[in-house]
């Protein structure tokens, strides 16, 4: 990945996040003859450009605007979506559970919207090797794009396929080659066994699942495989504070469950794990059962044909005006 460090002057396709009067944000592509228009005014973006991160800029009715290249929490939570994204906090502690290390071989399905192969990307560094799996071409080219955007080319160290993980994972690596696993799917209990030979002893799969059902359904397969450590599960909450002088409260709103994760360790070959004492409980499903996992019984938004276009359309723009700034890194802007 030879992709400029984020710093720098404002440059033609740079991303820039704008916070204007009352903190309303406005994320915007640079163009030399691009204008960004609100109730409060005009902002041209030529006033941008060549200026230092960080800069604040003053629209034609006089409002003052903070200009920041985003970071890539900022970038996830405003970036074009197919799917829905994997959240920031999560994203975060997947790649501190799964202990996902500089180059590292990782696989990951379903890419979704891209959010979380970016965070993996950054933590394989340039020398490690990211491999996503995702069964809808459309989502996979919102994915590209956002990537693209973010770091300003398609890193030589991401291959995405489209297909089914279960069948694909075989044909592409050898039995114990894979460092790490991470899965954001439906069912995951289809691709486990894949996953287990794929995976080195001692690497890691990592689930993210949203609901209790699916959370006990993985875990009790991965236990009868015998071929993993016992499962860990988890899920994390974030809630902000109100900071001013004397006012120090909770904020009024937090992000809590978005989903579970789970994890566990692949066992070398012919290890018995030691048995783990636990009371009996349910571990039979039926079909009745998977049917209230759908998104739909979840309660997972359904996207439209025609709205992922358009999201399409929005990410594939915003990548191309991510290669404009990438191909001019090297150019000083005028100012200088």
């Amino acid at each position: 990945m030879t992709a400029a460090r984020p710093s720098g002057p404002f440059r033609e396709g740079d991303r820039v996040q704008l916070t204007g009067p009352k903190g309303r944000m406005h994320t915007i592509t640079l163009r030399a003859d691009g204008e960004l228009h609100t109730h409060h005014g005009v902002l041209f973006h030529r006033d941008l450009i060549g200026q230092p991160d960080g800069s604040v800029i003053t629209n034609s009715s006089g409002h003052d605007y903070l200009a920041l290249r985003p970071l890539l929490r900022d970038f996830a939570l405003s970036m074009p979506r197919g799917a829905a994204i994997v959240y920031p906090k999560d994203s975060a502690q997947i790649v501190m559970q799964a202990d996902i290390f500089p180059g590292a071989v990782v696989v990951e399905a379903g890419v979704g919207s891209g959010a979380l192969s970016l965070a993996l990307l950054r933590a394989i560094g340039h020398d490690g090797a990211l491999t996503s799996f995702e069964r809808r071409e459309d989502f996979a080219e919102v994915a590209k794009a956002n990537v693209e955007t973010f770091f300003g080319e398609t890193p030589d160290t991401w291959d995405v396929v489209v297909g089914d993980l279960a069948e694909e994972l075989p044909t592409r690596f050898e039995p114990g080659t894979v460092d790490r696993v991470v899965l954001d799917m439906l069912a995951p209990w289809d691709c486990m066994d894949a996953v287990a030979d794929a995976l080195t002893p001692g690497g890691v799969v990592i689930c993210y699942i949203a609901t209790a059902t699916q959370l006990s359904r993985v875990a009790e397969y991965i236990r009868g495989t015998g071929l993993f450590t016992e499962p860990d599960a988890s899920e994390t909450m974030v809630r902000g504070w109100h900071v001013e002088g004397l006012a120090v409260r909770p904020d009024h709103r937090m992000v809590a469950h978005t989903g579970f994760l789970l994890t566990a360790r692949r066992l070398a070959p012919g290890a018995v794990p030691p048995e783990v004492r636990r009371r009996a409980s349910k571990s039979s499903y039926g079909d009745e059962d998977v049917e209230l996992w759908t998104p739909g019984a979840v309660g997972d938004r359904e996207i439209t044909d025609k709205n992922l276009r358009k999201r399409v359309r929005e990410a594939q723009k915003a990548a191309a005006g991510a290669r404009i700034a990438a191909s001019s890194r090297d150019v000083p802007p005028a100012s200088e």
